[in-house]
Formats: C-alpha cells, sequence, structure tokens
C-alpha cells in the first residue's frame, strides 16, 4: 500500500512574538539598529518539517524605527527606500534546504524598491512547542548580510576626513515565531 504525502500545513507569524531587524556600520565605528514594525509572512510545508519549505514575507517600510525620528524619515525618502512609491520590502524564497539538525539554508527573491535580487540566508529552528491555547509555534533565528546599493539604497556621504558614513553591508537579523494554521 503507497503512503501518501504528508498534507501541506501553513504557518503564519506571530508579530507579537517576533523581530525584524537590521543592523548598518555609521561611520565604519558603530552599528545602527533599526526595525520594522508591520511585517507579515507565512511557510507552506510538507507536514511539520520546514526542510523544502516555501516562504513568503513582506514589511511595511513606513513602520521602520531606529530610534531617531529624523533618520527614520530620511530612510522612507527617495534617498533610501522611497517608501512613496515603494511601501512594502517583498521575499519570496526560492529553496529551503536542512543542512544539520536545527539549522536551515533559505534562497529567495528580495524586492527592495522594485529591484529584485536573489539573498541567502541562514536559518536556525529554535524548536516547535505547543502553547497554551493548544497551539503549535516554531521559532526561527535567520541571519543574513545584504549589499544596499544592489537594491537602490545608494545614498551615500563622505566625512570631511574622508570616511564612509554609512556602510553598503546591511545585516539581517530576523527573530520569528510562527503558528501553525
Amino acid at each position: 500500500m503507497a503512503t501518501s504525502a504528508p498534507a501541506t500545513t501553513v504557518w503564519t507569524i506571530d508579530p507579537s512574538h517576533s523581530e525584524i531587524q537590521f543592523k548598518v556600520r555609521h561611520l565604519m565605528v558603530s552599528n545602527v539598529t533599526g526595525k520594522f514594525t508591520s511585517f507579515e509572512g507565512q511557510a507552506e510545508t510538507n507536514g511539520d518539517s520546514f526542510d523544502g519549505a516555501k516562504l513568503t514575507f513582506s514589511a511595511d517600510i513606513d513602520s521602520i524605527q531606529t530610534g531617531a525620528e529624523q533618520r527614520d524619515g530620511h530612510l522612507k525618502s527617495a534617498d533610501f527606500f522611497d517608501a512613496a512609491n515603494h511601501p512594502k520590502l517583498i521575499f519570496e524564497s526560492t529553496s529551503v534546504t536542512k543542512t544539520g539538525d536545527d539549522t536551515y539554508d533559505i534562497v529567495g527573491d528580495l524586492t527592495i524598491r522594485g529591484i529584485t535580487k536573489s539573498v541567502t540566508l541562514k536559518a536556525e529552528e529554535g524548536g516547535q512547542m505547543v502553547d497554551f491555547y493548544g497551539n503549535t509555534k516554531a521559532g526561527f533565528e535567520i541571519t543574513g548580510t545584504i549589499k544596499r546599493k544592489e537594491f537602490g539604497l545608494s545614498w551615500d556621504a563622505v566625512t570631511e576626513a574622508g570616511g564612509v558614513v554609512v556602510s553598503d553591508d546591511v545585516k539581517l537579523i530576523l527573530n520569528v515565531q510562527v503558528g501553525r494554521q
């Protein structure tokens, strides 16, 4: 008798237990941390295994926060994200491959300012647990680095001493909890 494939399971991000952050070097001496406070995403898996999952994610550019209102406004402007014309950052996976007991490589298309590039992210699964209400949750820390200028975030300034104000490298750190639907 043939065994059937596991049913497709849909998991959605729990925004109250998730953080979408980035870090960028400022003046090449320290990091500035920012986050998106409005985002959504989901994973479609075969059963409860995330190996081979299909991931989708979007963040609202207007929700960007760095702790400085003037800087947030500059990031939303045409110098950087151009939120008026490109209100969302979008990610769609092309492959999710299990690389260890609790680690994955995530490859996908990231779209910022209407420019789409393939990126590779690393994910570490924190495990799965049933909450007080009987809902199955899974947690992941996802990290990677992108080059902001590849996505049209090309604003640059140089100090009088010749130092770079904002690095091209942007570190991504996502701590995400998803719930099985």
